[in-house]
This record gives C-alpha cells, structure tokens and sequence, in this order.
C-alpha cells in the first residue's frame, strides 16, 4: 500500500489512524486529512519523537495495513 491509498480512503483509515495514535484528536485527523507530512508534524508535536522516528513509525503503519489489504483481496 502506498500513502496515496491512505490519503484516498482517509475516511476509512482514520481510524486506524487513531487506534495507533491515540493522542491524535478527531479535530487533527480532519486538519491531517490524509496528508502525510502533516501526520508526521502532529506525531512529532504530540509525542515528542525526531521527524525520523515518525517516518519510520508511519513505515511501519503502511506495512501493516498494507498486509491486511493484501488478506483482504485475497479472500475477494
């Protein structure tokens, strides 16, 4: 899965979203919008971590969903 995907489907992933980072407001994940960089900000801002840290937390987002996606279409 690739972060166009995540920006598409914001709606959808929003939760998801929030499930991993539970400080993040329903207020930012409208202001995020599927935006990764400003995902990015907000993690850095909230949690305090290097805009390294929050990539790699992101990487690590999109690789698990992305599994799930591919299960997904595999049952399809």
């Amino acid at each position: 899965m690739n972060w166009d995907r995540v920006q598409g489907n914001w709606k959808q992933f929003r939760g998801k979203v929030k499930e991993q980072w539970g400080k993040l407001t329903d207020d930012q994940l409208d202001q995020i919008a599927g935006r990764r960089d400003q995902l990015a900000g907000k993690l850095q801002e909230l949690y305090g971590i290097s805009k390294d840290e929050a990539e790699q937390q992101i990487a690590v987002f999109e690789v698990r969903y992305h599994d799930a996606d591919a299960d997904a279409e595999s049952v399809r």
